[in-house]
């Protein structure tokens, strides 16, 4: 009998589930990155500065402090050519430019050495802040989106970031004040001149502010296409044995390179229109330097203007070349730095997994528990994903503390899906669920999963050694410990043949996918768990090693629980209790016995895979019914 009890509402729709908002959208969002204001978007990057805006305000004012050095030099140039033409000592004034130099260069330094730490502080709190939100996020939220999209904001977003938020607003403030400093001179010399100098100032302010919008548009965009390229070329890299023997390396090739020439493209835009910025940047004050020339020279020549100052105001018009260079850079880097910080800022509003205000206590470990109350209990369950219908619908079961629960039935059932709500992976949209008698939303993810040990489908490992992989879940495990799970697994003589044994790195080729397969079904048991769950961990393995892991799941079902799916019906025929699911629903529950003798699509299943049941026939219905079809 398949266990029914009474339903339970939650007041609001988990992510993920219908009416919920969509996954990795912070509630409330407003515009998408691409549709952000500037100011929005500077303030999005002030947000990464403004924990080190102490240190961000001393590199400040050592700039400063460097500006005011080079401005006092073309002065001081001035003061060397007056008492050159009055004939005194010039001792004095050369010294001045000596230490002028010195004091520029030795603060110069120590700005670079302190803005270059700040930088690369705000680029680790940002790779911190990310990946910090990859692991914590939830799971529905951080799969929707490409694995190689999320690695380029980690990294080549947060190298964008490192120059505009430290180098680059240092930099706007000292051109301006450097800007500013020059003219205010220039006009102390001559205002005649400083008239030239300003109206081409003003023709290249116009030209930035109209180039500078465009540009941070095609670094956005830029950066959109290297993320979608990173995530092309993971997936290509991580199924290439699929790419090469389906003969598809040049279309798989022409769809990457899709991403990348339309990075290149926008990049181009990119260039173009800076390229554009610094011509007329540098056009403009170029110009302006001959003007300034041919128009000094003729007030020289009417005796309106000394020797000595007109070369004091050259030099400022030669140095006004270095703050409008500063603040063309500062403007076309920080387009950049803007438009990586939205992106950082957009995975740092991807949903987290939420943790109840006031926890339950802990659960006891669950296999020392006293009594015959469940482990686990689903009741009246309803869940699904956020692009279609309930992927499970009203499901009720208990997973006993001991002994062997299977579920089986036909691909997109809900199995798996099963297995990611007993793992907090994904909540219910209605129904409870309860871990020891305490329903789930009243405990902390952690204290859900420390009951757990999981061995997913795909068996995926983590990146290292198979001694690192062995104990990631259990890293104070003992050596005899792991050579006890890998005996039980017949992974013990494999293992031993290999050049560096369990020092062996998983990107080695020579660990087949079986022996993957059984290294993470060692990794589940070296835990011992109170509930193991197993997604197809038959799938990879030949028929002795199959009845290896049938031994080592039974005697993990006599300690605890043990949680199946399996489509090969030969892992699950000893089960204690299998629940026959179709279109999310269980449709009937029991041993292997009675559901082959009461529910016709289990026995379509058992027929389906040729398996004989007491001496009748694989495919012969009881009573002598018709033969399904074999699978060919």
């Amino acid at each position: 009998m398949v266990d029914t009890m009474s339903p339970t509402t939650p007041d609001t729709p988990p992510p993920g589930a219908p009416g919920a908002a969509p996954a990795g959208a912070a509630p409330g969002a407003g515009p998408t990155a691409a549709a952000r204001p500037g100011r929005e978007r500077l303030r999005i990057l002030l947000a990464f500065v403004r924990p080190h805006r102490r240190t961000l305000g001393l590199g400040l004012a050592l700039g400063l402090v460097a500006t005011a050095m080079s401005l006092a030099t073309p002065m001081v140039t001035k003061w060397v050519l007056d008492t050159l033409s009055s004939g005194a000592g010039l001792l004095a004034p050369v010294s001045w430019l000596v230490a002028l130099m010195l004091v520029g260069s030795v603060v110069g330094m120590y700005q670079w050495m302190l803005l270059g730490r700040l930088a690369e502080e705000i680029v680790y709190e940002a790779r911190e802040s990310l990946v910090v939100r990859y692991l914590r996020a939830r799971v529905g939220a951080l799969t929707s989106r490409p694995a190689g999209e999320l690695v380029t904001r980690v990294t080549s977003d947060t190298l964008l970031l490192r120059e505009a938020a430290s180098n680059s607003l240092v930099s706007l403030v000292n051109g301006v004040v450097s800007l500013v400093g020059t003219l205010v001179l220039m006009a102390v010399l001559d205002l005649v001149l400083l008239a030239s100098t300003v109206a081409a100032i003003v023709v290249v302010a116009v030209v930035m502010a109209l180039l500078l919008p465009g540009i941070g548009r095609a670094q956005h965009r830029t950066q959109e296409a290297v993320g979608r390229l990173g995530g092309a070329v993971e997936g290509a890299v991580r199924a290439v044995r699929t790419v090469k023997a389906s003969r598809a390396e040049e279309r798989q090739g022409r769809a990457i390179l899709a991403d990348a020439r339309d990075a290149r493209r926008h990049a181009i835009t990119a260039v173009r229109t800076e390229a554009v910025a610094w011509t007329v940047s540098w056009g403009g004050i170029q110009l302006a330097i001959i003007v300034i020339l041919g128009l000094g020279a003729w007030r020289v020549s009417q005796d309106a203007l000394a020797v000595s100052s007109l070369v004091a105001f050259l030099l400022y018009a030669f140095n006004i070349v270095g703050p409008i260079t500063e603040l063309t850079q500062a403007f076309t880097t920080l387009q950049s730095g803007m438009a990586a910080a939205e992106r950082i800022r957009e995975v740092e509003q991807m949903p987290l997994e939420a943790e109840p205000r006031e926890a339950a206590p802990a659960p006891a470990r669950a296999t020392d528990a006293p009594g015959d109350r469940p482990v686990v209990r689903l009741d009246r369950v309803t869940a699904g994903y956020a692009d279609g219908a309930p992927a499970v619908r009203d499901v009720s079961f208990d997973v006993p503390r001991r002994g062997h629960v299977a579920l089986v039935g036909p691909s997109g059932a809900g199995k798996t899906t099963i297995l990611s709500l007993l793992l907090r992976f994904l909540d219910p949209q209605s129904g409870e669920i309860r871990l020891d008698g305490t329903p789930y939303d009243r405990l902390t993810h952690a204290q859900v999963r420390e009951q757990f040990a999981y061995v997913e489908q795909e068996t995926p490992v983590v990146p290292g050694t198979i001694r690192e992989n062995l104990l990631f879940s259990r890293p104070d495990a003992g050596e005899d410990e792991v050579r006890r799970v890998l005996a039980a697994v017949r992974l013990d003589g494999d293992l031993a043949a290999l050049p560096d044994g369990l020092d062996t790195s998983l990107v080695s080729s020579s660990v087949s996918g079986g022996q993957r397969q059984r290294i993470a079904l060692a990794r589940a048991l070296l835990r011992e768990p109170a509930v193991l769950l197993l997604d197809e961990a038959t799938s990879q393995v030949d028929g002795l090693t199959e009845a290896a892991i049938h031994d080592a799941i039974r005697a993990q079902a006599r300690r605890g629980a043990v949680v199946t799916v399996a489509h090969r019906l030969s892992t699950v025929l000893d089960a204690d209790r299998i629940l026959v699911l179709e279109q999310g629903r269980v449709r009937a529950a029991g041993t292997h016995e009675e559901l082959y003798a009461g529910d016709e699509l289990y026995r379509d299943l058992v027929a389906a895979l040729r398996i004989a049941v007491d001496g009748v026939p694989a495919g012969a219905a009881p009573g002598g019914g018709p033969q399904a079809a074999p699978v060919r």
